[in-house]
């Protein structure tokens, strides 16, 4: 196992830290990268999430510090979101633990005071987002002057979510002798134009796109009107064999409605999202972990790093865009060995994102049934009776038989007294309505077309969008809430969970303002909910 890392050249205190984490081969990104920055090159690594590239940059990264007692930066690594600064912070610091590197993760929402502080102290490694770099830069607490590696992960992320001013004037603060390493699951046009600007004569790997492996996986989905959704998802909670379900939505926001409202319908569940603090996410993933939880509803980020090998269930209640997300999600369940089930909630909208899903997968997504009123009835009935069946079984009711003879002696009929008995273990259910769900009708193409269109307004069509296939939407907000473009992308990007480069021609007036954004996103990004600043930010058909 050692001697295969052993080859790449670093280290012997890197080789013992990934032997102690049980690394026993480099994967295909890790072999490929790591000695191109070994040997000082630049390097574009395209690769998706869970290839391994956290390893393939950062071990090279600890190779090349230099053992010194002075505080300066040596390392920095910039990522797109809080979750996987902590992520990929904790990862370097596993891998430098014998050679007592000092690993920092920097990101809003914490003490800017704790950050200063460590700061001071001294620290190897900084890995942080673009906003609070940015601030801590300009506020002369972060010097990267003698930064000596740069590596940009998930840039196209960064991309979408407006960072790519931010990443140019963090990279205006390093040496130009630094290295370089950017990291993206896709390259876009603007993605190439940064590394043509700011890495030296780069070498480029690839790494194959990810497919589906898990074969011991029974993949499903329902067909539902979007309003349908949450009431088909309490009804499949009530006849799947779920002890440990992993539920997947489009936004934090969503996250959080959703977790409410399924335990507000019986069902207990917690939410997994960036709005929560690390040591909060730790306490619910070691909850989840102790089956103290059998609920979990969780964004795609926030579940980055989330390594439970007994998830019987993986449930999509937004269907993904990207195939690939749909593989890495699904791939949570069916692990170590065991049987795993993944099941889709999809819109009829939704049926050409299904088709996608599974030309890349090659793998059939069956469709099935949303569970009848009296298909619940009859799994209600048959699980008490099951758990009447074990307790007469097992014969341990002496106290509660000698209350029944009490009862007997009074002359109550034994018939009687059983099925109120009976009645009283199920008062329960009654914390559980069944929900009525609509029979889906595929609506007609101009139907479609129709509902997305966006109304034209009196003033001649000025709001109109001007771009085949885009909706102009109207924000509530403009030039006196100094409101920016960058501020329309990543705040829609964002909070909409679509990719920041999909947003068309922004139009920033005093008071309001026009965006235009593809016909395809229209209905998320109206559903969504939005905040400028600390305040609401109404989005509307312009």
């Amino acid at each position: 196992m050692t001697a295969e890392f052993s080859t790449l050249d670093l280290r012997p205190e890197l080789v013992q830290a990934v032997a102690e984490l049980g690394y026993e081969t480099p994967t295909p990104i890790q072999a490929a990268v790591i000695p191109l920055l070994l040997a000082g090159r630049d390097v574009i690594g395209q690769a998706q999430t869970g290839t391994g590239k956290t390893a393939a940059f950062a071990l090279p990264m600890l190779h090349s510090l230099e053992q010194q007692t002075a505080h300066q930066v040596q390392g920095l690594v910039v990522t797109p979101t809080r979750e996987l600064a902590l992520q990929v912070a904790h990862a370097v610091s596993g891998y430098g633990r014998h050679l007592g590197v000092r690993v920092l993760p920097i990101y809003g929402g914490s003490s800017y005071a704790r950050q200063i502080s460590r700061l001071k102290k001294g620290i190897d490694v900084v890995v942080g987002t673009p906003g609070r770099l940015l601030d801590l830069i300009g506020q002369g607490a972060l010097d990267l002057s003698q930064v000596r590696c740069v590596v940009l992960d998930e840039a196209d992320e960064m991309l979408s979510m407006g960072f790519i001013e931010d990443i140019e004037a963090i990279l205006q603060e390093t040496p130009e002798t630094r290295q370089t390493a950017l990291f993206s699951a896709t390259l876009p046009p603007e993605i190439r134009r940064l590394a043509e600007r700011y890495l030296r004569d780069p070498e480029a790997v690839t790494i194959a796109r990810q497919t589906m492996t898990v074969a011991a996986l029974s993949q499903h989905y329902l067909l539902v009107n979007e309003k349908d959704k949450l009431a088909a998802l309490t009804r499949l909670f009530e006849v799947e064999p779920i002890t440990s379900a992993l539920i997947f939505a489009r936004t934090r926001a969503g996250t959080g409605e959703l977790a409410n409202a399924l335990t507000q319908r019986g069902f207990p569940a917690e939410a997994l999202n960036g709005d929560l603090s690390q040591d909060m996410r730790e306490r619910v993933l070691n909850r989840f972990r102790q089956d103290q939880i059998t609920v979990l509803v969780a964004t795609d980020v926030a579940a980055r790093g989330l390594d439970i090998d007994d998830i019987s269930h993986v449930i999509n209640f937004d269907l993904p865009d990207d195939p690939e997300i749909y593989v890495h999600r699904v791939g949570r369940t069916g692990r170590a060995g065991k049987t795993g089930r993944a099941i889709s909630l999809a819109t009829p909208y939704q049926r050409g994102r299904l088709r996608q899903i599974q030309a890349f997968t090659r793998q059939t997504i069956e469709q099935m049934p949303v569970p009848s009123e009296a298909e619940i009835l009859t799994h209600r009935e048959a699980a008490l009776m099951e758990q009447v069946q074990v307790w007469l079984k097992r014969g341990r009711c002496r106290r509660e038989r000698e209350l029944v003879d009490g009862l007997v002696a009074e002359g109550f009929d034994p018939l009687e007294l059983a099925a109120v008995a009976l009645k009283i273990a199920r008062a329960e259910e009654k914390q559980r309505p069944i929900y009525p769900v609509d029979e889906v009708r595929p609506p007609a193409p101009r139907q479609m077309q129709k509902e997305h269109r966006p109304r034209r307004p009196r003033n001649g069509g000025r709001r109109e969008s001007h771009e085949a296939g885009m909706v102009r939407l109207a924000l509530g907000k403009g030039k006196v809430d100094g409101l920016r473009p960058k501020d329309v992308v990543s705040t829609i990007a964002f909070h909409a969970d679509i990719p920041g480069s999909s947003i068309g021609k922004i139009q920033i007036e005093q008071r309001h303002t026009l965006v235009d954004v593809p016909e395809a996103y229209a209905e998320r990004v109206l559903a969504g909910s939005y905040r400028f600043h600390r305040q609401p930010l109404s989005v509307e058909l312009a």
